[in-house]
């Protein structure tokens, strides 16, 4: 499992969660059925072909009995966590030229705390590419989202919400749901999610 202690981006989350699953005698079918996710979004994971948002990763950290900071984290401490989202090793998809750039940014803020219940996050969301299909995910526990810039679209069941910058949302995460741009401008929100 030397992935998983390898710092920053050296070590995708595609490593990372193929080390776990690996380390607990999982083949990737079984992940992907613990998951409720295909096996072949899984592998392209594992390769580092897509860098998913929060929902997915949440059922594959609940599948593999972790936490979603696991798949970002290098240290563990008790003691507070203070972060700068300057200073802090953005989490991205690697860019090749065959591969659109990605979605997601995303700057872990919790990083560090071993014994945590909640994963703050801050987010940058591109646009994606034209004609891409919005699917919603749902998985366990709760999200609060605060837009610092940008405007954002919530899919939230069957309705639809855009927030500007200063609105929040909170909801549970179990209605499925799709967070992203609400148009062909990025926008940087405040995402706090919790999984009980």
């Amino acid at each position: 499992m030397s992935d998983t202690t390898q710092k920053g981006g050296s070590a995708t989350v595609g490593n990372r969660v193929r080390s776990f699953r690996e380390a607990r005698g999982m083949d990737r079918e079984t992940l992907a059925r613990d998951a409720s996710l295909s096996v072949e979004f899984l592998e392209r994971l594992e390769n580092g072909e897509v860098y998913p948002s929060i929902g997915p990763m949440q059922k594959v950290a609940r599948a593999l009995g972790l936490r979603l900071g696991t798949f970002l984290d290098d240290q563990f401490t008790r003691d507070p966590i203070i972060s700068s989202i300057n200073g802090s090793e953005a989490v991205i998809c690697p860019h090749t030229g065959s591969m659109p750039p990605p979605s997601y940014i995303y700057h872990a803020l919790g990083k560090g705390k071993n014994d945590r219940n909640m994963e703050p996050f801050f987010i940058e969301i591109y646009p994606n590419a034209e004609g891409a299909v919005r699917k919603t995910s749902s998985h366990q526990g709760e999200e609060f989202i605060f837009v610092l810039e940008g405007e954002l679209l919530v899919v939230y069941g069957r309705e639809n919400h855009i927030l500007r910058p200063g609105q929040t949302i909170y909801y549970n995460s179990i209605v499925p749901h799709y967070v992203g741009p609400a148009n062909d401008k990025p926008v940087r929100i405040l995402a706090v999610t919790y999984n009980p």
